[in-house]
């Protein structure tokens, strides 16, 4: 709080300088503090490893040169009023022009000219050019990260702190864009200043104070240009700074060790030099004396640095069978065997080409938009897809792991197209196989076949899409194994910015594990988390009663009864379900086991078989007449005839009298009796 309310203060001091007249003692204060503000400035900006360390420069830039302006204006004010800019400008000016007006006047205007026409204008080029360049290859930088992410070069919050880089380092071009016309501006205005200030000392000098032309040139000038010295002097540290800043690099280390390194990294080079330098005292005019003491000097510094460079290029240890032991045998080396990624691709060899950019793979790509789809398909991002090339699988062969498991395989043909979906596979030439997401029957077959399958009725399909069909119905089937708490807190803190009071009355009433437990359950039974205030709402309401994961689930679906009734019910006519009868509820019900660890049903072995045969029947009709099994429940039962199916037929969806919207049209296509 105080540094801000300093530099508030301070900002306003330099624009009240304008206009309040300002002692010459404390002008000289001032002029002192500008000028080591700038020398600062300036060594700053050697001593930088890249622009971004010195982000805050196009603000500093407009704030040195407002307070700059502020001292020419204080100062021009007490020269021509009093004569008098105070003992710092007194000494530049009688320093500089030593009795000669006009050699002063020359200095001055040569340095304005350096500043104005060889650094600033270089300097706002190269920023203009810079800027212009940084945002052209902003898309393409993002598409690298991604790339890299995907690839499981970096993680996920290195992945983002290098697009908070590439943020902040077009906004930092485009602001010195901006700020060299600052600089610009500032060598313009001390060319006019001077001449404001020679001009009216002249006329004040011989209209109000009575003085001769000659005194008042010679007093005058000398405050003037002395004047102008000292604004200058600081103005051209800092169009220098400007200069470094906009034309540095990214380097490891500062400006000078680069300079020593690349300009002085060759000796021979330096050998040359000093030997040109030698020829030049003994063959020209030019003193012998002044040539030979140089030449020394490079050559001395050409042989240090050959002996530096043998040093460095001097192996400090051999990469040895017996190194490469030691170090895998280091316990940081070992505990990274422990690793376990959520989501792996692991493919053969001959699939590399569909996975690298540089030979015209798009899968890469298309898992990056996979994720984004998913993200809104599920309601939370899923961890990043690791993919690595598995020698020990057969060259066509994919695997996909979930938590180190195996979760689904198949094999693809690079350069070859699948066709999917035809009655006769025998009418296309290729290899007949099967669609490894859902089974169906297809066909390998050469892309000039391609128009010929899709006139016969078959849908045609590159192996990246095959492959990603297949990502895809997996993670969706598995996305509750990769929602942790982790997962969790990280949906918590977003709601949190846009709904924070909802997100403190849920804290208070139920842990993170059990809001990891209710979402888990949504996505396992293939519900969208996306709607979380709504969940969250619900949580809210009952978790100070019910504390059971189980149950708050099932407020939770019955308040997502609008989105799981736009999920299953179809387009026209009515919503074909199983039923189970009141007699079958009341008697599963009855046979409820409550544990510690969690209800259960608990049938005999023969009421669990006319259960699942009455099941696989009405599972067998809705199957043949095209529709989506469904069994439809009371509220109190759902949860419990969900486990006992899902034995059996985990595809099944389970739904309550509650879920569904009322207005809904349900037709019943089976009974499950009890007996």
């Amino acid at each position: 709080m105080f540094r801000e309310l300093t530099l508030f203060i301070g900002i306003i001091a330099v624009v009240m300088m304008m206009v309040i007249p300002v002692p010459p003692a404390l002008l000289d204060f001032l002029i002192l503090i500008n000028l080591s503000f700038s020398l600062v400035i300036l060594l700053v900006s050697l001593s930088m490893k890249e622009p971004l360390e010195f982000s805050v420069f196009p603000t500093l830039l407009l704030i040195t040169t407002l307070f700059r302006l502020s001292l020419n204006v204080s100062t021009t004010r007490s020269i021509l009023s009093k004569m008098n800019g105070g003992e710092v400008i007194h000494t530049f000016g009688s320093f500089v022009v030593g009795g000669e007006p006009v050699i002063g006047l020359i200095v001055f205007l040569i340095l304005v000219i350096v500043q104005f026409l060889v650094i600033t204008k270089g300097s706002e080029r190269v920023a203009e050019v810079a800027a212009r360049f940084t945002l052209d290859a902003m898309p393409g930088k993002q598409m690298a990260i991604d790339a890299d992410l995907n690839a499981g070069i970096i993680d996920e919050k290195t992945a983002q702190a290098r697009r908070q880089a590439i943020e902040k380092e077009a906004d930092f071009y485009g602001a010195m864009d901006g700020a060299t016309k600052f600089v610009k501006g500032d060598a313009i205005a001390a060319m006019l200043i001077l001449a404001i200030n020679i001009i009216g000392g002249l006329i004040i000098g011989v209209v109000i104070h009575g003085k001769t032309l000659a005194e008042s040139a010679s007093i005058y000038t000398v405050l003037s240009v002395g004047e102008g010295l000292v604004a200058q002097l600081p103005a051209l540290f800092v169009s220098t700074a400007t200069g470094i800043v906009v034309t540095r690099t990214a380097s490891q280390d500062g400006l000078t060790s680069d300079v020593m390194q690349q300009l002085f990294r060759q000796a021979h080079l330096l050998y040359v030099v000093a030997g040109v330098l030698f020829l030049l005292g003994v063959a020209t005019p030019i003193p012998f004396w002044a040539t030979t003491p140089l030449a020394l000097i490079i050559a001395y510094a050409a042989y240090r640095t050959g002996m530096r460079q043998k040093e460095v290029d001097v192996p400090v240890a051999t990469d040895t069978p017996e190194r490469r032991a030691e170090e895998a045998a280091r316990p940081e080396s070992a505990l990274s065997l422990l690793d376990m990624e959520p989501i792996e691709f692991e493919f053969g060899y001959a699939l590399i080409p569909l996975a690298d950019p540089k030979q015209g793979g798009d899968l890469m790509d298309r898992m990056l938009m996979l994720r984004r789809q998913l993200a809104l398909t599920l309601g939370f991002i899923v961890p990043t897809i690791r993919l690595r090339d598995n020698l020990q699988l057969a060259p066509r062969q994919y695997v996909i792991k979930i938590r180190g498991e195996v979760v689904g395989e198949g094999t693809v043909m690079e350069g070859r197209l699948m066709a999917i979906g035809g009655e006769h596979p025998n009418e296309l030439p290729g290899d007949v196989t099967k669609e490894p997401t859902f089974g169906m029957t297809a066909v390998w077959i050469d892309p000039s076949y391609k128009d010929e399958a899709e006139f016969a009725g078959w849908t045609v399909v590159d192996p990246s899409s095959v492959i990603i069909t297949h990502l895809t119905e997996r993670i969706k089937k598995h996305a509750w194994e990769l929602l942790g708490r982790d997962e969790t807190k990280t949906l918590v803190e977003h709601l949190r910015k846009s709904h924070a009071a909802l997100v403190a009355d849920l804290e208070s009433v139920l842990t993170l594990g059990d809001i990891q437990k209710v979402l888990s359950s949504l996505l396992r039974e293939g519900l969208s988390i996306r709607n979380l205030p709504l969940i969250f709402e619900t949580l809210a309401d009952h978790g100070s009663k019910v504390k059971d994961p189980a149950l708050l689930t099932e407020f939770v679906r019955q308040a997502l009864s609008r989105q799981i009734t736009a999920q299953y019910a179809p387009k026209t006519g009515p919503l074909n379900v199983i039923y189970l009868s009141p007699a079958l509820e009341q008697k599963i019900l009855e046979n409820v086991k409550r544990t510690d660890f969690g209800d259960y049903v608990a049938l005999s072995p023969d009421d669990l078989k006319v259960f699942f045969d009455h099941i696989r029947e009405g599972k067998e009709q809705l199957e043949m007449a095209g529709y989506t099994p469904i069994i439809l429940t009371s509220p109190g039962v759902r949860r419990y005839v969900r486990d006992l199916v899902s034995r059996l037929f985990p595809e099944m969806v389970v739904l309550s009298y509650n879920e569904l919207d009322p207005s809904l049209d349900v037709k019943s296509v089976s009974v499950v009796n009890a007996s």
